[in-house]
């Protein structure tokens, strides 16, 4: 019986280290995400899947984007952040979303098919691909 309860024990013990250690590595990934991660400096924007437009971050601009179904979404870049101020889509997702400023960060409208996305122009210095 004494041997039950001490495996009972280590077993607790080891699932509340196994927790833990599952928490802990979630901190550090949503540190790196929001932290961690370089700000770019472009915004690449693709409309029915084809390149629409690429704009600096450090310039304020209004950009109207006319869609591939007749829409309209208004892209605004200030303060070196994007977003969109308004769009002709039915559930307006893509314009209720936070700035955009952050490498990979994006901000889709599906009804539109438009597709707003930070990234990281290079100055053709180095590789983009590692092999």
């Amino acid at each position: 019986m004494g041997d039950n309860k001490k495996n009972n024990r280590n077993k607790i013990r080891n699932d509340i280290i196994f927790v833990a250690v599952l928490l802990f590595a979630a901190v550090v990934g949503i540190l790196y995400l929001f932290v961690f991660r370089e700000s770019g400096n472009t915004v690449k924007v693709t409309r029915g899947g084809e390149l629409y437009g690429i704009y600096s971050l450090s310039e304020d601009i209004t950009e109207d984007i006319h869609t591939v179904n007749g829409g309209l979404n208004r892209l605004v870049i200030k303060d070196g952040k994007a977003f969109v101020d308004s769009a002709s889509c039915p559930d307006g997702i893509c314009v209720a979303h936070p700035p955009v400023f952050r490498n990979g960060e994006s901000i889709v409208c599906l009804p539109n098919k438009v597709v707003v996305t930070v990234i990281s122009e290079n100055d053709g210095d180095s590789p983009d691909i590692i092999a």
